[in-house]
């Protein structure tokens, strides 16, 4: 039986509050080496069809900004798919910090981490794992006793972030961060960065939120306009518990039980929307390497059209459109004509009422198998786990 300590979760706050829970589950090796076991822990890469998208596309030439905590780039998994990114907090812990880069780096390797070792066969694997990656440090981690500090002087480092990385280069903007609290408010600073980016041509993804069992409550900047927002699901299919439910979700990645890097080169197992954001942001980079004359919203248009398992009537709050196939998505994207850049636009739900009411939102979604005034974020919680836990054991703290 292995034994398990148990820590506890916490809300990072950066600028206007921006935020990344972290709930960590110490959990023994079953074995004398850490990465064994990690690749085959990865279930969500067979569940996306890694293997068969990676026929056409590693994501070569894709840049992806991680707008996050930092970024370990020195990372065995990440080692030389990290480039010059940009510090938009300016202080706060650093490298040889326990709370540094931790977020940041877990999202990193779930879109382009490229393993380890002999052949590439230890640690995590990306969807993506020949996509560089651009950090760009927007918030900090909780714990970070400057914090407070930068809530109170930094509350334009998103807006900010979001511009710099459109202008230096980036393909794809991931943003695995929210606020789905009570007070969740649409920033129109934001709100015009996220369109510039889409108007640049970069595809922007963003949490749905962490709030399915807190009410559901919007999340920004999943709700702005053109935003691909990026719910979760379990290796079983179903709607995360966790996950918010709402009008603005677009389609559904694994959330649930995902094994990430951390900058101390042990291994986590997580939970979060965070993860499913990072996930189909490696779809899209994918995409983007095939086919970099599609636009963000054809790009967004296709993930739809392509998602696996579709909900009945074909989409609703919890999936959006259903699972990512990043295959399919690339099969499309070749059969598909660019078009002029469309701009995204407030439909009439842009402040919709909420959630569906439908009773099959929690259902598997069909894909079971053996693979199978202040913004703040809180998408992503962690547990150490090397090995799985036996059946019946918790993970969350």
């Amino acid at each position: 039986m292995r034994s398990v300590r148990r820590g506890t979760g916490g809300r990072r706050t950066v600028a206007a509050g921006l935020a990344a829970a972290l709930a960590l589950v110490p959990l023994t090796a079953a074995t004398a080496h850490a990465d064994d076991g990690i690749r085959a822990q990865q279930w969500a890469l067979d569940a996306l069809h890694t293997s068969q998208a990676w026929q056409t596309t590693k994501g070569r030439g894709i840049t992806v900004a991680v707008l996050d905590t930092g970024i370990d780039a020195e990372h065995p998994d990440l080692e030389g798919n990290v480039l010059e990114g940009t510090d938009m907090v300016g202080f706060g812990a650093g490298r040889g910090d326990r709370p540094w880069a931790r977020h940041g780096t877990a999202m990193a390797g779930i879109i382009a981490g490229h393993g380890h070792g002999e052949g590439r066969a230890d640690g995590v694997l990306g969807v993506a794992p020949e996509a560089k990656i651009l950090p760009v440090r927007v918030i900090l981690e909780d714990g970070d006793p400057a914090r407070k500090k930068a809530r109170n002087t930094r509350g334009n480092a998103l807006a900010e972030g979001i511009r710099w990385a459109a202008d230096h280069g980036a393909d794809v903007i991931n943003l695995s961060l929210g606020d789905d609290s009570k007070s969740a408010h649409p920033e129109p600073a934001e709100d015009a960065a996220v369109q510039y980016a889409l108007k640049k041509g970069v595809a922007v993804v963003a949490s749905a939120g962490n709030g399915g069992e807190r009410g559901d409550h919007i999340s920004y900047p999943a709700a702005y306009p053109g935003v691909i927002a990026a719910t979760a699901v379990d290796e079983n299919g179903a709607r995360a518990s966790f996950s918010t439910r709402r009008w603005y979700a677009t389609v559904a990645a694994p959330g649930d039980d995902i094994v990430i890097a951390d900058p101390d080169r042990k291994y986590y197992e997580g939970w979060g929307t965070s993860a499913a954001s990072a996930f189909v942001s490696g779809a899209v980079a994918l995409i983007r390497a095939a086919h970099p004359a599609l636009k963000p919203a054809q790009i967004k248009e296709i993930l739809e059209d392509t998602a696996r398992d579709a909900p009945s009537g074909g989409r609703d709050d919890s999936r959006g459109f259903g699972l990512i196939d990043p295959a399919a998505a690339l099969d499309r994207a070749g059969r598909t004509k660019p078009q002029d850049q469309r701009t995204a636009t407030y439909g009439t739900k842009y402040f919709g009422s909420g959630p569906d009411a439908t009773a099959s939102d929690d259902g598997p979604a069909g894909w079971v198998g053996p693979a199978a005034g202040a913004l703040g974020i809180g998408l992503l919680a962690l547990a150490v786990h090397l090995w799985r836990t036996r059946p019946g054991t918790s993970r969350r703290a």
